[in-house]
């Protein structure tokens, strides 16, 4: 069973922590590594995380195991802080990520069921995210919870433009 804490900005350092070593865990490999230490440095940086702490509409959450243990975090953005759709009636999970250590304890699926959840709290109607479209296993996992492709855009890392997959679940 795992808990969501809402990050604030007592989190900061934690947070800019968990965020770098989770993205460059997962993405550092396929990538160029001037264009990924580029958007690694801006993306995670702690100024960058303190000011969307700061958005109302970017909730961040630690996720911690049933012994209380950090295994990983959530970054969700409402209305305006969306990178695309911006209405009112979705709600963005821009980042979903468990630490390497734990995956495959099934934490992930657990996780997007509270993420679904929190959706539904805030009384959204569809939940959508964007996906690396060369990340087979990730398009797989949020297929099997659900998600459609919808549509797609374009994703920089530094500057190497890459494209991600819009996929979505509607919510009761």
């Amino acid at each position: 069973m795992i808990r969501l804490h809402r990050c604030t900005a007592i989190d900061l350092p934690t947070l800019t922590k968990i965020s770098r070593e989770t993205f460059v865990t997962a993405f550092e490999k396929d990538n160029n590594p001037d264009d990924f230490a580029v958007y690694v440095a801006k993306a995670f940086s702690s100024k960058t995380l303190k000011e969307q702490l700061e958005d109302p509409d970017t909730l961040f959450y630690f996720v911690y195991d049933e012994h209380d243990v950090l295994v990983g975090y959530v970054k969700i953005n409402q209305n305006n802080a969306q990178t695309e759709l911006k209405e009112p009636t979705s709600v963005e999970l821009e980042r979903i990520y468990v630490l390497q250590q734990y995956q495959g304890k099934n934490i992930g699926s657990e996780l997007l069921r509270k993420v679904i959840e929190l959706a539904s709290a805030l009384k959204k109607k569809t939940l959508w995210l964007g996906v690396w479209e060369h990340n087979p296993r990730a398009i797989r996992f949020y297929e099997r919870h659900g998600f459609v492709k919808f549509g797609e855009h374009p994703y920089f890392i530094g500057n190497d433009e890459q494209t991600d997959w819009l996929m979505g679940l509607q919510l009761n």
